[in-house]
């Protein structure tokens, strides 16, 4: 475990006992002045693991912050042993412009682990991983869905590394999607540096929802407690499958849409997935599900052309009959909280209205 060394961030040293917010520099401004990110470190007096949390990779992806804000304000949260390195706002260049890409429009969540002499995305992206990620245990980073869509809650990870499974086991969603993750993502090049990452799916862009923010507090909170850092008992979710497979479901025709699923829910081959037809609803075309299956995201937009996804849907290793008996009587379930307000948002409507 880490990291007996010293806990060194911007160059300032942080220890034991001692909570220090710190500004850590990641690039300039056309004037010359700093830009910096806000970095909480919080550590107990007693050893342990060093768990780093990171959001808003993306900077339109706004529900990260939200969930590591609220963990900065709670003070159950607080570790009983080891240290949480809170990062609520990665990419600060993009943050400030709302932009899911950095100003050289390069996207920093496929530019790691960077180059010092690179360029700027390679730049954040090495203070990034010599800052933060060297300094780290175990990490987990926030997300959501990318523009005009929104994801259910779902964990993603590379499952063959037994830390990265406790990790997103402990987490608690429903849904754990394997595979490395892309290539220069933080995920994937934290683990290939020995520090055991998950990231966290959820919700969309340019929002704090207050159902993902619980999922996501609920998540670190349980995974700080299987990493011994807090007592207690971690929360559960109704069922948890893996998904080894997931596909797109696309327009087959131009049109607008009316929904008939929403995220979460679990559906099977052959169900209606969605009906497009013209403003005077001519030309109507259902899309139809290939697979049993959850769905795990949709497009928000009602509006699609040929070709443009509409639904994301997991194919899950457990069989959907085995998770409909779990969901039954689910009731005020977080989960189905969450599948409840996503539905809220999107046109959902029956196939025969």
């Amino acid at each position: 475990m880490s990291k007996a060394k010293p806990l060194v961030i911007a160059g300032q040293r942080v220890r034991r006992g001692e909570t220090l917010d710190i500004n850590l520099p990641l690039t300039e401004t056309y004037t010359a002045e700093s830009l910096t990110t806000p970095v909480r470190v919080v550590r107990s007096n007693r050893p342990g693991p060093r768990l780093l949390l990171t959001g808003v990779v993306h900077g339109d992806e706004l529900n990260g912050m939200g969930i590591i804000r609220q963990i900065m304000f709670e003070e159950q949260l607080k570790p009983k042993c080891g240290t949480l390195i809170c990062v609520p706002v990665v990419n600060m260049p993009a943050f400030e412009s709302q932009s899911r890409y950095v100003p050289d429009r390069r996207d920093l969540n496929r530019s790691f682990p960077g180059s010092a002499n690179g360029s700027m995305a390679s730049r954040i992206a090495e203070v990034v991983f010599r800052e933060l990620i060297h300094n780290a245990d175990y990490c987990i980073d926030l997300h959501t869905a990318a523009i005009q869509r929104t994801n259910y809650p779902n964990v993603r990870a590379d499952m063959r590394n037994p830390e990265v499974r406790r990790l997103a086991k402990s987490f608690g969603c429903e849904l754990i999607v394997t595979g490395r993750g892309p290539e220069g993502s933080l995920r994937r090049c934290a683990c290939d540096h020995g520090v055991p990452t998950i990231i966290l799916e959820a919700g969309e862009i340019w929002k704090i929802e207050p159902d993902v923010v619980e999922i996501g507090v609920s998540g670190v909170r349980s995974v700080m407690i299987e990493l011994g850092m807090l007592n207690g008992e971690a929360d559960r979710p109704i069922y948890q499958t893996r998904v080894d497979k997931t596909i797109w479901v696309r327009a087959q025709l131009g049109g607008l849409l009316w929904f008939h699923v929403a995220p979460g829910e679990v559906i099977e081959a052959g169900q209606p997935i969605a009906t497009n037809a013209s403003v005077f609803g001519d030309g109507r075309a259902v899309l139809i599900s290939p697979i049993d299956g959850v769905v795990l995201g949709m497009t928000t937009l009602p509006a699609v052309r040929p070709g443009e996804p509409i639904c994301h849907i997991a194919q899950p290793q457990r069989s959907v009959r085995s998770i409909r008996r779990a969901l039954e009587g689910a009731g005020d379930h977080l989960h189905r909280r969450v599948h409840q307000r996503l539905a809220a948002n999107l046109h959902i409507m029956n196939l025969d209205s």
